[in-house]
């Protein structure tokens, strides 16, 4: 616990690049839905990339026990949605998907820079690992298809419509198979070990050389 508050530098990379990563992500979903017909996230203010904007009291003080947190959700009413069950899926893909994004081209600037070895330069290569770390563990984990993740819907909208009705009704278990099946209250977590090996694959493509930290 607190074990980044040693490397000061590194708490202030990871708080840095956690900023970015969750207003990407929440940005991503509000734009998508505003596409689609509901405006809702746009009326509430919400499609600005101050970070401000975003932030939830206990998602960010997480931030100060464990490299991790979380942002307010963005708000949309899928009664504007023109089809609800596909365009909801689409929303919530775009936080993913824009989080990947980011981290890919957080890759292509720390390729093109990587010789910056010296001075204050070098914290640029080292925070751009660590940008593109939590983006790439933010759209990996997003895509747990556990409510309240990104992937439950994914997974409701790629349904036919009565499995789809179904599959919803499993709502009410998310935050209890978050828990069970997430944090590792047991000395493991069952799903973080299975998408542990993704997210490591990715970072493998993505960051030229091994993290600096």
């Amino acid at each position: 616990m607190l074990t980044h508050f040693n490397n000061p530098i590194e708490f202030i990379g990871i708080f840095i690049a956690f900023l970015i990563a969750i207003t990407v992500h929440e940005v991503s979903h509000g734009y998508a839905a505003d596409r689609l017909g509901d405006p809702t996230a746009r009326v509430m203010g919400r499609l600005t990339f101050n970070p401000l904007a975003h932030l939830d009291l206990v998602g960010t003080l997480m931030i100060l026990f464990a490299p991790f947190g979380w942002a307010k959700p963005i708000p949309f009413d899928p009664f504007n949605l023109k089809n609800p069950k596909r365009d909801t899926a689409l929303i919530s893909l775009a936080g993913p998907a824009a989080n990947l994004l980011t981290a890919l081209i957080a890759s292509l600037i720390l390729r093109s820079i990587y010789f910056l070895d010296s001075g204050i330069f070098s914290l640029i290569p080292f925070l751009l690992q660590i940008i593109i770390m939590m983006n790439v563990n933010l759209s990996i984990f997003n895509l747990i298809p556990i409510f309240p993740l990104d992937g439950f819907h994914i997974v409701e909208g790629l349904l036919p419509a009565e499995a789809a009705r179904q599959w919803a009704q499993l709502q009410s278990l998310g935050f209890i198979m978050i828990f069970v099946l997430v944090f590792p209250l047991f000395g493991s977590s069952p799903v973080l070990g299975l998408i542990q090996p993704v997210i490591n694959l990715i970072m493998a493509i993505l960051i030229p050389v091994a993290p600096a930290f």
